[in-house]
């Protein structure tokens, strides 16, 4: 008797069987977003952690069309990708999406995102949010948070870690016009999915920034990364809004816990406990969080 013939169908675009730390908050929500996208699209997606443990050559995590770009052109390439969609007429129906980190969209690839949006391009673009380069180990980045340790802004005698405060590309994207922008975490399932779908309704250039979080990058256990993502967002570190061409249209309102029930479980902030130099920056991070929940109305 012969043996069963299986058949694989791919039901999702990013599949089961990638290389992802235990606990990855980009993997999950990447799988969010593509089961919400569904099989009709094409991917570009820059050099970092998504590109390295989706597709180790010859393997590969994603059952849709996928186009690894450089470090800093994502927003290009998948501009060329509407562009040539258009110009065949094959653009109807077929969504384009680009995936990039924050280093590579807030930092090296951004002048690339800021011509995606001023040419007008039909492209959905996602900056998974885990805010440093974690794939090269742990430089900070534009969205590195006020006061974390990073390796090229570590806290010791001489610095408390990172002394800027973390980019805001998502207003920069609002006040380029366009239709859509929005922040977002994977903490927040449903809220990701319905984000996701509205700007799939929307046609042009879009932007959702998803934090991610990431257990080696900030040192907590890996059974931890929804709880952890969910204090960033309820205590004003992380403000969920969205806006509709340059407009704040709809904000997730929080619990407003203190910052410090956030910062404590991360070995990124751990030095901000141990000395009164490091206690000192507390109250500023904590204005940040004060001033974010101001800002967008985002206390209950």
């Amino acid at each position: 008797m012969s043996a069963p013939e299986f058949k694989y169908e791919i039901t999702r675009g990013f599949l089961p069987g990638h290389r992802a730390c235990a606990g990855c908050g980009q993997a999950s929500a990447v799988r969010l977003i593509m089961e919400t996208v569904g099989p009709q699209c094409i991917v570009a997606n820059t050099t970092g952690c998504l590109e390295v443990f989706s597709t180790p050559h010859p393997e590969s995590a994603w059952g849709v069309p996928w186009v690894h770009s450089l470090f800093e052109n994502s927003a290009a390439v998948a501009s060329g990708i509407e562009a040539a969609l258009r110009k065949q007429g094959k653009l109807s129906g077929v969504k384009v999406l680009a995936f990039g980190g924050d280093g590579a969209t807030l930092d090296i690839g951004f002048g690339a995102l800021s011509g995606m949006f001023e040419r007008g391009h039909d492209v959905l673009y996602f900056c998974m949010d885990n805010e440093a380069y974690m794939n090269t180990g742990i430089q900070r980045s534009g969205s590195t948070p006020f006061a974390a340790a990073t390796t090229t802004s570590p806290a010791g005698r001489e610095s408390f870690g990172e002394d800027r405060p973390k980019k805001d590309l998502p207003a920069i994207a609002a006040a380029h016009g366009i239709p859509y922008v929005a922040t977002a975490a994977m903490s927040f399932f449903a809220d990701l999915r319905r984000k996701v779908k509205k700007a799939l309704e929307i046609e042009g250039p879009r932007y959702i920034q998803v934090h991610v979080p990431c257990p080696p990058g900030w040192g907590y256990e890996e059974r931890l990364s929804v709880e952890v993502g969910k204090l960033a967002v309820e205590c004003g570190m992380y403000p969920l809004v969205e806006w509709e061409n340059g407009k704040v249209t709809r904000v997730r309102k929080i619990k407003k816990i203190p910052v410090e029930e956030y910062l404590k479980g991360q070995r990124r902030f751990r030095h901000l406990f141990r000395t009164e130099e490091g206690k000192a920056q507390l109250p500023k991070i904590q204005e940040i969080a004060d001033e974010n929940i101001e800002k967008y109305g985002l206390a209950d």
